[in-house]
C-alpha cells in the first residue's frame, strides 16, 4: 500500500466533506495529530479504523486502500489487489510488533545479566542465578526475530545466540578473575582447603591462595582433576 498516496486521498476526502482534522479525530476517537500523520503519509490508520474512517469520508474500503476513487469497471481488479496488499500490510505490522517485543526482551535480559554481575559479589549464587535468568529472557526475545525462519534454521540461530551470550558472560567472568582478582561466578565445583579454595569452571580452574589475607592471590590453571598436593604447589 502506498502510504503517501492514501494519506493525500484521506486529506482530499476530508476537505471535500468540509471536516477539520480535529472533527474527524473526535469521531474516530484519535488525536488530530494522528490524522495529520495519516495525511502526511508518515503512518497508516490501524486496521480497526478502516471501516469507520470510510464511513466518515463516504468512501469504500477499496477506495481507501487504492488511495483513489475506483471506477466500476476496475472495481473487481482493484479489490483482489487490495486484499493481497491488506494481508501483506497486516503481516508487516504483526512482524514489527513481534520484533519490538523481541527487542525489549533482549535489552531487558542483557540488563538483568549485566546488573547481576555488577551488583552481586562474585561468590554469591544470586549473581549466577540472575545471569542465567537474563540469558533466558534475552533468548526468548531473540526467538521473536527468528519466528518466520524454517524450524531447523530457527533452532540453529537460537542455539547459536545462546552459546554466544553464555560465552560472553564467561569471558566477562574470566576478565574479572584476571584483572580484578575475584572468584569465578560460574564454577561447577568449589573445594575449600586450609587457606586455599579451588574453583572448577567449564574451561579453566582457579586456585585462590591465602584466602582473606593481605597476600591473597588468584591463579588460573588449565582444567585438571583436583589434586590437593599439586594445588598446594601453586600457592607456595
Amino acid at each position: 500500500m502506498d502510504q503517501e498516496k492514501i494519506g493525500k486521498f484521506i486529506a482530499s476526502c476530508r476537505k471535500n466533506k468540509n471536516i477539520t482534522q480535529q472533527e474527524l479525530a473526535e469521531k474516530l476517537g484519535v488525536s488530530d495529530r494522528t490524522i495529520g500523520n495519516w495525511e502526511n503519509g508518515r503512518n497508516m490508520p490501524d486496521l480497526s479504523l478502516f471501516k469507520p474512517l470510510c464511513k466518515e469520508l463516504d468512501i469504500t474500503l477499496n477506495d481507501l486502500i487504492s488511495g483513489e476513487k475506483v471506477s466500476e469497471n476496475k472495481y473487481r481488479e482493484k479489490l483482489e489487489e487490495n486484499i493481497i496488499n491488506t494481508i501483506d500490510y497486516s503481516n508487516k505490522k504483526l512482524n514489527n510488533r513481534y520484533n519490538f517485543i523481541g527487542l525489549i526482551f533482549i535489552i531487558f535480559g542483557i540488563l538483568i545479566s549485566v546488573t547481576a554481575i555488577a551488583i552481586f559479589p562474585s561468590e554469591s549464587s544470586w549473581g549466577s542465578i540472575y545471569s542465567v535468568l537474563g540469558t533466558i529472557i534475552s533468548l526468548i526475545g531473540f526467538s521473536k526475530f527468528t519466528k518466520r525462519l524454517p524450524y531447523l534454521k530457527r533452532l540453529i540461530c537460537n542455539f547459536s545466540y545462546f552459546i554466544v551470550f553464555v560465552a560472553l558472560l564467561i569471558t566477562i567472568d574470566y576478565i574479572g578473575v584476571v584483572n580484578i582478582q575475584q572468584a569465578p561466578r560460574f564454577s561447577l565445583k568449589k573445594i575449600t582447603g586450609e587457606n586455599i579454595i579451588y574453583y572448577d569452571t567449564p574451561f579453566y580452574d582457579v586456585i585462590r591462595c591465602n584466602v582473606n589475607k593481605d597476600n591473597e592471590t588468584f591463579k588460573i590453571i588449565k582444567n585438571q582433576k583436583y589434586d590437593k598436593i599439586n594445588v598446594d604447589k601453586f600457592c607456595e
